[in-house]
Parts: structure tokens; sequence; C-alpha cells
């Protein structure tokens, strides 16, 4: 993963290159001691993740990020913590603050390397499925292959080796893992919300709380997936 550190504080750009210099699989490609010079780097560099400080002179983090058509991943790095709410509606991965400790650190590095290979599925399994132009899956129940359209689909609940796909007119149970059929559905069309249910976006009635309603049913937000279920909700939030 190529990051790039946006600060003006040369001290929490050391900080930040120690941290970085720790985790094989991350590279910092740039440091950028204010927006505009983070605005020239991307233009010429690709940059999965930027670290990016919120107080700075010219142009704050925030308004930066708002100016980017296309920003990478983003993690704020701030003093500041009154700025998280706004953050959240910016769709950044996390928030962390100053002074930032290795293991929040790293948690937060996680969650971007995490997203990033999320979006990678997104492009590949969306690609597919606008290939071969299917609205429906078959999967095998009671020794038949029973044919389940997409839009039929309000959740599918796992148990063990068992899956459970509750439709609009009832319920099909088949042997498999909700790993394997999580693969073969439109990633645009379905999220996992949990590791043991995967809803279909268009039936989500309301978030409420650490909930996602659906047919009056409350089904629960993993702590693991909440980010990435939130951030596709801020897209459509008005």
């Amino acid at each position: 993963m190529r990051v790039m550190i946006v600060d003006d504080e040369p001290l929490a750009l050391d900080i930040l290159e120690t941290f970085i210099d720790k985790i094989p699989s991350i590279e910092l490609v740039r440091r950028c001691k204010n927006a505009i010079e983070a605005f020239d780097a991307l233009k010429t560099e690709k940059i999965d993740l930027m670290f990016l400080d919120i107080q700075m002179p010219q142009l704050t983090g925030i308004d930066f990020l708002k100016s980017l058509k296309n920003p990478p991943l983003v993690i704020f790095t701030t003093a500041y913590p009154n700025y998280a709410i706004e953050g959240y509606e910016l769709n950044v991965i996390d928030y962390l603050l100053k002074p930032i400790s290795l293991e929040r650190f790293m948690k937060a590095v996680n969650k971007a390397q995490n997203q990033l290979e999320l979006q990678k599925g997104e492009v590949s399994t969306v690609s597919g499925n606008e290939a071969d132009g299917s609205d429906f899956i078959f999967v095998k129940s009671d020794k038949k292959l029973i044919k389940i359209k997409y839009d039929e689909i309000n959740y599918i609940e796992g148990l063990k080796d068992y899956v459970i796909i509750r439709t609009t007119t009832g319920r099909v149970i088949t042997l498999q893992t909700m790993k394997s059929l999580e693969a073969k559905l439109p990633y645009n069309l379905f999220k996992r919300i949990h590791r043991s249910y995967i809803v279909a976006l268009d039936k989500i009635d309301a978030i409420v709380g650490n909930m996602v309603e659906i047919n009056k049913k409350h089904l629960p937000i993993g702590k693991n997936y909440r980010d990435t279920l939130l951030a596709i909700i801020n897209k459509n939030r008005l």
C-alpha cells in the first residue's frame, strides 16, 4: 500500500514516517508539509492511503479533501477531537488523535488495508456481473437447484456450514459457507454486515444504533464491518 503523509509539523511527519517504516506492507511515497504540496503529489504519484492533518495553514485538511474528485483512502491525524463527525461524513477510514501510539496507528492501517481489498474486490465482482448480465443465482437446496433473483433477497443468515437465504416469499436453506456465497453475490447489491449476516442494500429500511432494520427484523452490525457499511450509507445520505 502506497502512503503519503500531509502535515505542517516536522515532528508529526517524522513520527508517522517511523511508524510506517515498522510495517513492511506499506510504503511511504511522499511527505508533504501542506495541502498544496499534497495536491501536486497526487497528480504524479499513485497513492492508496493519505495521512492528513486537519489544522494546516493556507488550506485545512478538511477543505483539501473536499476539493478532491477522486481522493485516496484518508486517515485524519489531528490534536482536535471535535472534527470526528465531519471526518466520517467525508468517508475517512479513521481519525487519529495526537499524540498517536503505534498500536493505534497499526489498527488504523489495518482498517485501510481491509478497505482497499474490499474496493479491489468490488471492481472485480461488479465487472464480472456486468459481463454476464445475471440478475439471479442458483443454489442447491433439498436435492434441487433453486433459482433466486437478487431483488427477491432480503438478507442471508449464516449458521455453521449452512446459510439461510431470507427472501420476500420465504426462505431457502443451502449447504455452503457465508464466505463462498458472499463471493458469488454482486458486491454493489449486497453487503456483509456481520460474520453471520449479509444484507441486500436496497432492502435496508433503517440503521438503528448498531442494528440494520429490514422488514421489521433487526440485524446486528459487527464492529469489523461497521465502517464500510456507514461509508456506503453516507454516499446516499441527504
